[in-house]
């Protein structure tokens, strides 16, 4: 069974460690040098301060320990946007494919609601980044667009996915 949780400060070590593996591994981020756990808590807290959700999944029985991770924060800075937000979620790679992720966005969606986001975009990295336009599209995401190799990451051009969902209205 998977638990969702606020996160906490001290917990900085493990979201840096499944961070690092997507930033070292994988195309749903654009970062290519893996952040410390200190700059992860600084980020962690730079979303939480202003009051908007930073979630982690646990396995509630067996002590596997955080399996991912999960925020939502204002998708630009400028004011304009303030009822906009914008999803980021990464799952542990051993429990990929297990609801993780589902289990994740599904906590995320009422709690950015919660934190008076109107909209939520995902914007992910890589076209064939199949499995986590399917994770948005069955929390009732819709596509609204693609822009073609805007990063380049591995070697290759890569593209991002805008996907987008009304929140509580």
């Amino acid at each position: 069974m998977i638990a969702i949780r606020p996160a906490i400060a001290a917990d900085a070590d493990a979201i840096a460690a499944i961070y690092a593996h997507h930033v070292l591994h994988g195309t749903g981020t654009f970062e290519e040098e893996p952040p410390t756990a200190a700059e992860m808590a600084r980020r962690m807290a730079a979303v939480t301060d202003r009051g908007w959700p930073w979630l982690v999944a646990e396995e509630s029985e067996g002590g596997a320990g955080m399996l991912g991770f999960a925020y939502a924060a204002q998708f630009r800075d400028r004011s304009a946007y303030r009822y906009t937000c914008e999803d980021s979620i990464y799952v542990r790679p051993d429990a990929a494919k297990s609801g993780v992720g589902l289990a994740l966005l599904g906590a995320l969606i009422p709690a950015a609601a919660d934190a008076g986001f109107r909209h939520m975009l995902a914007v992910i990295g890589d076209s064939a980044n199949l499995a986590s336009i399917r994770l948005h599209l069955r929390h009732a995401f819709a596509h609204a667009g693609q822009c073609d190799g805007v990063g380049h990451k591995f070697g290759r051009d890569i593209d991002i996915v805008f996907m987008q969902r009304a929140l509580g209205i």
